[in-house]
């Protein structure tokens, strides 16, 4: 796919704090009053250097008639802190050329860069998401049960792999929406309410990705183009061309008031912290949406009042914050955005204060 290209002349965009519809936005103590976008940034931590809370940021900026959009920055732009008519602004100024005249002076001029846009700032890291993104996916049981399944191989073979020719049915719906490219999946975790015990899906591993080759009826031979563990019968194949993933997370709150518990972690036993990824129990019918941003808090300990000689819990406590990425019925995958302490099973997430 050819690059799309941002050219920047001058000035950047404007990011004026005021005027918020939601919680106020409230500058961090010892902000500096500059900062160079350095490689490896993401927005989420350069608004944290400005910014109490960092999600805030799509909300205070403006858009200039001079950039095409206004959330692509780039290594190399500087964004300053300013304040006009008493109000704290936030600005950001593409890079400059500095030349050096015969007569020893220096002079600035504005740089003229071509830069794709997958090489701007990310929002958040990209990497923490990405194979969650586009391999994570959350069925219930209706959903199995009418999949479309692996019947088998050439060779009379029970497991495949890479560069096999495998058979599929549908014995559901007569591949009527037939696509060329299917993952094949295989269902594992079972997410269950903690409150409620209402199953809230079932998780599904992409273990391979395959195209078809031919049609006949209710089946298919497809071509395997991948797989990271070995194919099998039964396994269920879920069409990939409609899994269309946003590039870009704006962070906003919810737009309703969210209470949710830590319900799933991804390859840790007891506790999660910074960048790692986790399944809390709302979704879709419960208002969340890609970027929503929840506020977590861990559950006091309880402890024995030795003046009362009873049990007693201590308040809890903000220990981190997340970003929701991938949203699904029931439930959301999110990814731990800051981390004050470790974060454990059932802490709850929720609405960040002031938001609602």
């Amino acid at each position: 796919m050819m690059k799309s290209v941002q050219r920047a002349l001058t000035f950047g965009l404007v990011l004026a704090v005021s005027g918020m519809a939601s919680a106020a936005v409230v500058l961090k103590d010892g902000h500096p009053s500059k900062y160079f976008v350095k490689n490896g940034d993401t927005l989420w931590d350069i608004s944290g250097r400005f910014l109490q809370e960092p999600w805030q940021w799509p909300e205070i900026w403006q858009i200039n008639e001079e950039i095409s959009n206004p959330h692509l920055i780039y290594p190399g732009d500087e964004i300053r802190l300013s304040y006009v008519n008493g109000e704290p602004r936030l600005s950001v100024k593409r890079g400059v050329e500095e030349t050096v005249m015969s007569n020893g002076t220096v002079k600035l001029t504005p740089r003229v860069r071509e830069i794709a846009n997958d090489e701007a700032i990310p929002a958040i890291p990209a990497s923490a998401i990405q194979s969650y993104l586009k391999e994570g996916l959350v069925v219930d049981r209706k959903e199995i049960v009418e999949a479309p399944y692996l019947v088998g191989g050439r060779d009379r073979r029970v497991i495949f792999g890479e560069g096999d020719t495998v058979y599929a049915r549908d014995t559901a719906t007569q591949w009527e929406d037939l696509d060329q490219g299917y993952g094949f999946y295989r269902t594992g975790e079972q997410y269950v309410d903690p409150d409620t015990n209402e199953v809230l899906g079932y998780e599904a591993r992409q273990i391979g990705l395959g195209r078809v080759a031919s049609h006949d009826g209710d089946m298919i031979t497809l071509r395997v183009t991948d797989s990271s563990e070995d194919l099998r019968i039964d396994d269920r194949l879920f069409s990939t061309e409609d899994r269309r993933v946003r590039a870009v997370l704006y962070p906003s709150a919810p737009d309703t008031k969210i209470e949710a518990k830590v319900i799933r972690f991804f390859d840790r036993l007891n506790s999660v912290a910074r960048n790692d990824v986790v399944v809390i129990n709302k979704g879709l019918r419960d208002g969340l949406k890609e970027g929503n941003v929840l506020d977590i808090y861990g559950q006091g300990e309880v402890v024995r009042d030795r003046q009362q000689g009873d049990m007693v819990q201590l308040p809890r406590e903000k220990t981190g914050s997340m970003v929701i990425f991938r949203v699904f019925d029931k439930v959301s995958y999110g990814l731990i955005m800051e981390s004050m302490r470790p974060i454990y099973m059932n802490d709850i997430a929720e609405s960040p204060a002031g938001s609602y």
